[in-house]
């Protein structure tokens, strides 16, 4: 009699979902955004993990990860994480195949809580009952009602700190980052927080001459003012900003993050479950920060960072992101609300409380 406690089958699919307006940031502009969705299935119970990047993930889950986890026993989550990562040393981990592996350990850590019907929160150890949010978008390519409306819109919901992306046209439009700024200033009024993200589209000297005026406009948040592998750079710009400088996005795996650490670059450490290595390599990040006293922060696909954090005794908040927020609520149930700048994880729903919804998944499916 097979162990229902062993995984039968890792399974992926690909959607690509455009926008619902062109989206830009300082460095990037894009129309359309892909989920590389991956289920993972021990008898009739399925977990599901998602990654937002290249088609190409699909390949690297299917090739290099699924065999190495079917047939292995899902309660030793880790132990399938190990083995995926050496699965990868002649692939690569940074990039796709780091996407692929988060979005493997994803579903495997979903599929462990529902086997065992907990909440995902609670199989982890929640240290917090709620995780505070900032809502994000403010793209370069909004006009100024777009983006008037858009901060207006999460400063009516109570969320308490909203972020624009400036660096435009790779820093080379600053006049028009600090109008943008004055502007999300004068929409969003005094007692909201604001931030602003350069995508590491400036010099660290022009970065250090932005902070300067950012002052004017009380920004709490300088996200990537240079490129984040550019460590000496962010420390430049945080010896001399205000705001908080932050970066950490790109990180792949553990030792990327305990370098940006060490080298003292950052106030506030970003980490994306997507990317890093899923749940299992997050919660090692924040660790690390911890041990630099440092704080995290959640980047982007909201509703796959919320168990995780709850569990991080060292959170500062989790980023609302208007594209992803979209694309989840499009493609699966459950998604959840921000109001009052908070979210709780269900307590009634195991896993990471989201179902994909296939009817009205269908339509965006590509592979």
């Amino acid at each position: 009699m097979r162990d229902s406690n062993i995984v039968d089958s890792v399974d992926t699919a690909v959607f690509t979902v455009p926008t619902d307006a062109p989206e830009a940031d300082g460095t990037f502009g894009w129309d359309a955004t892909t989920l590389v969705l991956v289920t993972v299935r021990a008898g009739d119970e399925v977990g599901t993990g998602w990654t937002y990047g290249a088609a190409a993930c699909a390949v690297v889950v299917r090739d290099q990860l699924a065999p190495v986890v079917e047939g292995h026993n899902v309660l030793d989550v880790p132990g399938a994480w190990h083995a995926m990562v050496r699965s990868l040393r002649n692939v690569g981990r940074p990039g796709i195949g780091g996407m692929a592996l988060s979005a493997v350990d994803l579903a495997m850590w979903d599929l462990k809580a529902r086997l065992l019907d907990l909440p995902l929160h609670r199989l982890l150890g929640a240290v917090h009952d709620e995780i505070p949010v900032y809502g994000s978008g403010g793209f370069t390519t909004y006009d100024d009602v777009r983006l008037a409306e858009q901060l207006t819109g999460w400063v009516e919901q109570g969320i308490p700190r909203v972020k624009i992306k400036i660096g435009e046209g790779w820093g080379t439009r600053v006049d028009r980052d600090l109008d943008r700024v004055r502007q999300a200033q004068s929409a969003i009024g005094d007692k909201t927080e604001l931030y602003v993200d350069a995508n590491g589209g400036y010099t660290a000297g022009q970065a250090v001459r932005v902070a300067r005026q950012l002052q004017d406009w009380d920004v709490r948040w300088f996200e990537e003012p240079v490129s984040s592998d550019d460590l000496s750079g962010l420390r430049q710009v945080r010896r001399q900003a205000t705001a908080d400088v932050t970066a950490g996005e790109y990180g792949y795996d553990l030792a990327y993050f305990q370098r940006m650490c060490s080298a003292r670059a950052v106030d506030c450490l970003q980490v994306d479950v997507t990317r890093c290595g899923g749940i299992t390599e997050l919660l090692r990040v924040a660790a690390v920060a911890a041990s630099y006293s440092l704080e995290v922060s959640g980047h982007c696909a909201p509703h796959l960072h919320l168990a995780a954090l709850t569990a991080v005794p060292n959170l500062r908040h989790l980023e609302w992101f208007h594209a992803h927020v979209r694309i989840e609520s499009m493609l699966f149930d459950g998604t959840l609300d921000p109001s009052g700048g908070t979210l709780r994880p269900a307590e009634d729903r195991a896993g990471h409380g989201l179902t994909p919804c296939h009817d009205r998944a269908e339509p965006y499916r590509i592979s």
